[in-house]
């Protein structure tokens, strides 16, 4: 195993803690904007482990994921961020 693999593997272990972090904040938030930042985090660790994957597994179709992950993300973060604010601009 080199150096780069196990950075990666770190990585990837580094995310998969963070998300089961994120995960139990999400369960355990007080307020609903606590809820929606914690689902914010888990979407981006969710994207930086498919980006450490497609580093590993070298597929091309990875990034195309990633892509869409990203979009989703963003879509679902002004979503969240408009139904806090109850449609108020």
């Amino acid at each position: 195993m080199t150096a780069v693999n196990f950075g990666l593997l770190l990585g990837l272990v580094l995310l998969a803690a963070c998300m089961i972090a994120v995960a139990y904040r999400m369960i355990a938030a007080d307020t609903d904007a606590d809820r929606a930042v914690a689902a914010d985090l888990l979407m981006f660790s969710f994207t930086g482990i498919l980006a450490l994957l497609g580093v590993i597994l070298a597929g091309a179709f990875f990034f195309d994921l990633i892509l869409v992950a990203s979009v989703v993300g963003f879509l679902s973060a002004v979503s969240l961020a408009r139904a806090l604010t109850r449609g108020r601009r």
